[in-house]
């Protein structure tokens, strides 16, 4: 509907502006005045009566002309079937479809495929598709994550509000309100303090980290959940009274450990710490017998049963996006392992920061996070186990062995570079789950440290400061925290994922690349039902043996010349035929393809009959024979995206600064092609002069649009003054060029110390402000 215009928008005239109001709603307070439609069949307004209120209709009041005509200017015409569209084949300019209630998920997304096909719009698109994604089983990326899925499903069913997005995040927010109350219990359990609890839970739950990944679709929420129900748990088995009372919460905590592995396989290394306690404490009452262990298996084995959804998901192979094949052992086992990023590993094949730095980071982050005060209770926890009369002091010794051993092997195997400030983000977000101890250990901190002083001084006034310090540190945590945390006006992601399917032209071919690109353009396409008429095809999984023979079925719009892409095209020992880019395209060449956001670097076939050229964030593949022609492509990506975020306003580490960087960035892609373009060997003199022209042009008009923006601006900016200065026919002022390009050259060196160019250009400015000091000295002569 948003493509199409009516040929004809008469404007709609109401005659009657006053709202309807509802039958007796003048006469008793608990009947509201919004209007209603009266049920009972003898009812005065129904009737008609002399003297009641008016009974609306459709169209009332209007001109009759406009009576049924919609606010968008079509017609509607309610379709049944797909057949029924090609009524308004010769009318789509005049009637819209409307597709009935009664009509399944299945033929609705066929009405709206061909609706799209034979440009005819549909009102109501969206309708009950979004059911139709939830009984669509998909598996997550590896290691499969079933229970979130499936509780998040769930959640979709349930909840009666908001879009998709919406209510798994909802559903993520209630999980962090479990975990901080798990938290309070285990702290107040340890220690009698509700203070300290409350410290605890506060602390943990109002951290930027916490508060930040509790309101978005995350597994870490969830993860935080289970951390807190494994210490409480622990804290439950210690104090139970009876053999038969520690039999069942150990056969309780041996399920939550299994259920807890099929979410975030951090966790492990708690499990492995509290397995082993829970083991020796039993042993140690004499409870522990071959018949114990085997039903504290059973139980460990049956919290594991969700990986069950795996196999059964892949088997039926209904999801129209999914991840690997676990159909088979071996496939289950990869996807399980999470062997195409590495075991344990954060990433596939990348060159990480040191043990030592990723350790430091992390105690900095705790500060930052928690405060010094936090990490000083959860020490002073410990240092107050010296004394013997102390209760549960092998919980503390554990949860601080636990804390410990994670914080080792963390800062062991996660292989990325933290200086990057995106990549900090993405290990930042597993410090949650040793914070959480700290959070924990600190409370228990609190609380000893008052009891220690009304020991020492024989007071008790001491308890009116636990609650306070307590109370203060919580709403410390909230004044900090709620300016960064508030994302009520965040929809940069939802704009960034709009902008870019809404400028792709009908019926085209996106080859996806990346986390932004890719995870945001399925969510709106595949969840909220946006651009039914495109493909997406992720260009990385394309590389992986089952990703063809399970998703070629669900992209019925494009052609696979293969089974996997490979740049050397050929039969495998498997049998599967490979293809390479260059024969991808040239099979679907009645198509229009474009790659966001980049290409795939190992292939390069495409080069020899296929160029790149800009289109916003994402470019366009293009047959070489098609000559460019600059002016029609600045007009066409001039205004490509209706994009209004200010630079520089997001955090580094976010995915909202990324897709800001990328839509700033999109702007000045035209003229960097078209300047690239220019600067090639073979381009005639006039058509290169014309070229850097229209370089220039565009990079003037975007550096002065704004005032902030990409400090790389200002050196593009100053090279395209430079080149225009070598044209004799620009028509521009030399003097103004040569101020220009060292006016912008000088500010870019100011902002990028880090340019490997940085020395260059200074000797650069020295010579051209020699030149425009001569050139002033000609003009005064």
């Amino acid at each position: 509907m948003a493509a199409l215009r009516p040929l004809v928008k008469p404007k709609i005239v109401k005659e009657r502006t006053k709202k309807f109001t509802r039958h007796h709603s003048d006469r008793y307070v608990k009947i509201k005045r919004n209007w209603r439609k009266p049920r009972g069949i003898d009812n005065r307004v129904r009737k008609r009566f002399k003297g009641q209120l008016l009974m609306p209709n459709i169209g009332y009041g209007s001109y009759k002309k406009t009576k049924r005509l919609l606010p968008s200017g079509f017609w509607k015409f309610l379709a049944h079937n797909v057949k029924e569209l090609e009524v308004l084949l010769m009318s789509n300019r005049s009637h819209c479809a409307e597709i009935a209630h009664n009509v399944s998920s299945k033929n609705r997304k066929a009405i709206v495929e061909r609706a799209a096909q034979l440009a005819i719009g549909v009102t109501n698109p969206n309708a009950r598709l979004h059911s139709e994604e939830i009984n669509r089983q998909i598996v997550a990326h590896p290691p499969g994550y079933p229970l979130f899925t499936l509780v998040a499903k769930l959640a979709i069913i349930l909840f009666p509000f908001g879009s998709v997005a919406y209510r798994v995040n909802f559903l993520c927010g209630l999980f962090g309100a479990a975990a901080a109350s798990l938290l309070f219990f285990t702290v107040f359990r340890l220690s009698g303090s509700h203070a300290g609890g409350i410290l605890a839970a506060g602390v943990f739950s109002f951290s930027r980290l916490t508060w930040q990944w509790s309101i978005a679709a995350e597994v870490f929420s969830l993860n935080n959940l289970f951390v807190g129900l494994l210490m409480a748990l622990t804290v439950h088995f210690e104090e139970a009274a009876t053999a038969k009372e520690r039999s069942k919460i150990a056969k309780i905590g041996a399920f939550c450990c299994g259920l807890s592995l099929c979410n975030q396989h951090t966790i492990v290394l708690y499990v492995l710490c509290i397995i082993p306690w829970v083991l020796f404490r039993l042993c140690k009452e004499k409870e522990l017998s071959r018949g114990s262990v085997l039903k504290l298996s059973l139980c460990f084995s049956a919290g594991l049963l969700p990986y069950i959804y795996l196999p059964i998901s892949s088997y039926r192979n209904q999801a129209r996006w999914t991840w690997g094949d676990q159909t088979t052992v071996l496939g289950f086992l990869t996807h399980f392992l999470r062997e195409e990023y590495g075991t344990f590993n954060l990433a596939k094949s990348e060159i990480g920061s040191s043990m030592s730095e990723i350790l430091l980071s992390q105690v900095t982050n705790m500060r930052t996070e928690l405060s010094f005060n936090i990490q000083a209770l959860a020490v002073w926890a410990n240092i107050c186990l010296v004394r013997r009369d102390r209760q549960n002091p092998s919980l503390v010794w554990l949860f601080t062995g636990m804390f410990c051993i994670y914080s080792l092997f963390f800062a062991w195997r996660a292989n990325l570079d933290i200086s990057k400030p995106l990549f900090m983000g993405v290990v930042e977000r597993f410090w949650m789950q040793s914070n959480a101890v700290v959070a924990v250990l600190a409370g228990i901190g609190l609380a000893s440290l008052v009891s220690e002083s009304n020991r020492v001084l024989n007071t008790k006034g001491f308890r009116y400061l636990e609650w306070l310090s307590a109370a203060l540190f919580v709403i410390y945590q909230i004044y900090s925290n709620y300016s960064i945390c508030d994302q009520k006006t965040n929809y940069v992601i939802d704009k960034f994922a709009k902008n870019l399917l809404a400028s792709m032209p009908h019926d085209a071919i996106i080859l996806l690349r990346g986390d932004l690109p890719g995870n945001s353009l399925r969510y709106m396409h595949y969840c909220e039902g946006l651009r039914p008429d495109i493909s997406l095809v992720d260009q990385e999984m394309m590389t992986y043996e089952w990703y063809l023979p399970k998703m070629a079925k669900h992209l019925p719009g494009v052609n696979f010349p293969g089974n996997r892409w490979n740049p050397v095209e050929g039969v495998l020992p498997s049998g599967m035929v490979t293809f390479n880019l260059y024969h991808f395209l040239e099979i679907n060449k009645q198509k229009e393809t474009f790659v966001c956001i980049g290409i795939h670097e190992g292939d390069p076939t495409w080069q020899k009959n296929y160029s790149l050229w800009p289109w916003g964030s994402c470019d366009k593949l293009v047959p070489s024979e098609i000559v460019f022609n600059p002016e029609e492509w600045i007009k066409l990506t001039r205004n490509i995206y209706n994009w209004t975020e200010e630079y520089g306003r997001f955090d580094p580490s976010s995915w909202e600064s990324v897709a800001n960087e990328e839509m700033w960035q999109a702007r000045m892609k035209t003229p960097f092609f078209i300047f690239n373009l220019a600067e090639t060997v073979n381009v005639p003199s006039n058509v290169k002069a014309q070229l850097y022209t229209h370089a220039y042009n565009l990079y003037k008009e975007i550096v002065y649009l704004q005032k902030e923006h990409p400090v790389n601006w200002h050196k593009n900016y100053a090279i395209a003054c430079e080149r225009m200065l070598h044209l004799r026919e620009g028509g521009a002022d030399p003097e103004v060029l040569l101020s220009e390009t060292i006016r912008h050259f000088r500010l870019y060196t100011q902002r990028a110390q880090n340019d490997p160019q940085l020395a260059d250009i200074s000797a650069a400015l020295k010579h051209l402000r020699k030149e425009l000091q001569s050139l002033r000295n000609r003009k005064n002569a």
